[in-house]
């Protein structure tokens, strides 16, 4: 069974998404594409978010019917990779608000654990762009949307940005959480009957998990 598709497809994104894996591309160029990228993820995550009709006066006078965003809106990184993110977030909305949760492998059990998490005192009524580039296994993802659901959120009010997905990954989340539990984009703009949204821009078997390394010059 197939849960989600890509969210968008053209010409450009495949052209960033051939640079992203060329093991012959620099790292400056690595992470401009990453950068399209996320800009392309966050934005249609924008799309997602709840918004009301207003009008304005424009400066010659006339009234303009327009759509404004809602408040109560924040993004959550997943460190360390999922702060890459953040900077396409601001570019797009300069005042939103940014939590984080620090999530490691256990050395003993290897099971994701949370270290470290701060996130606005109101997170429980707002909506949330989580942010995570590589969903490989899904535990990393799966702990963060523990914890946010433990801080009174509720998981349709999460939307998960993400560049790269398995699809064992999202198999994982999607099982660990009930067959009810998510809803994925479709390129028409339909959504299945679910609760958190899943954005990315490709589904492929092998997850490029080297993308902390080289966006932040550590590899």
């Amino acid at each position: 069974m197939e849960y989600f598709c890509n969210i968008i497809y053209s010409l450009e994104l495949v052209v960033f998404i051939y640079l992203y894996f060329h093991r012959s591309t620099s790292r400056g160029d690595f992470v401009f594409c990453a950068d399209r990228l996320i800009r392309l993820v966050v934005e249609e995550g924008l799309n997602q978010l709840p918004y009301s009709e207003c009008t304005v006066t424009t400066p010659t006078g006339h009234k303009y019917d327009g759509v404004k965003f809602e408040k109560g809106n924040c993004g959550v990184s997943i460190m360390r990779s999922g702060e890459a993110m953040e900077q396409g977030l601001r570019d797009c909305c300069r005042s939103i608000r940014i939590g984080k949760i620090l999530i490691q492998s256990d050395e003993d059990t290897q099971k994701a654990k949370v270290y470290y998490a701060k996130f606005p005192p109101d997170i429980s009524r707002r909506k949330v762009l989580l942010m995570y580039p590589i969903l490989s296994t899904g535990n990393t993802v799966i702990e963060a949307v523990r914890v946010l659901t433990e801080h009174g959120l509720q998981p349709k009010h999460i939307i998960l940005l993400s560049l790269f997905s398995t699809p064992h990954g999202t198999h994982h989340l999607y099982n660990t959480h009930s067959p009810t539990a998510f809803k994925f984009f479709q390129p028409n703009g339909k959504h299945c009957q679910s609760k958190i949204t899943i954005l990315t821009t490709e589904t492929h078997p092998v997850a490029p998990t080297h993308f902390g390394q080289r966006y932040f010059g550590t590899d």
